[in-house]
């Protein structure tokens, strides 16, 4: 089965790590798909962030996981590779719903299936946002993201870079 991870991973965390390993101990093949949204302020470049994400799985010695990016529709993209399974991870009641609603609006535009992943319990109050918020503040991030992440975190915020 291959099946497609999508999500901003802006920048990703522990969390996304933990359901990349576990989507691909049941995945023949496994996409994780940075998506490209140029209306939304990120902080990371997608290519920035498909970056991290390929040096995360090879330090994770997981071969059946390839990074990408795509834009545009979700079922467009998960036709093109030739997939029928997203993954999407659940943390609360809160991403559930949105979560559903989505899943049903891609089943009603192609034969996609969702399979949903509950986070794991010490991810369940990490976000990427609360990620970028807290990091911009100054604040400790090292137990919400792998160390190669947190380092990028710095110099990028430390560079003057535009956030």
């Amino acid at each position: 089965m291959r099946a497609i991870y999508p999500g901003s991973f802006d920048p990703p965390t522990l969390g996304h790590l933990n359901l990349i390993e576990r989507a691909a101990a049941f995945s023949q093949e496994l996409v994780v798909a940075v998506v490209q949204n140029p209306a939304k302020k990120n902080l990371f470049t997608p290519e920035q962030r498909c970056e991290l994400l390929r040096e995360l799985v090879a330090q994770n010695g997981l071969r059946n996981v390839e990074v990408t990016s795509f834009s545009g529709l979700l079922v467009n993209f998960v036709q093109a590779q030739g997939a029928r399974v997203v993954i999407r991870g659940l943390r609360d009641a809160a991403d559930t719903s949105g979560e559903l609603q989505m899943a049903r609006l891609n089943a009603s535009m192609t034969d996609c299936e969702t399979l949903f992943l509950a986070a794991d319990s010490r991810w369940t109050h990490v976000s990427s946002s609360f990620v970028r918020e807290i990091a911009r503040l100054g604040g400790p991030v090292d137990h919400m993201v792998p160390p190669l992440v947190a380092q990028q975190l710095h110099v990028r915020l430390s560079s003057g870079e535009p956030s």
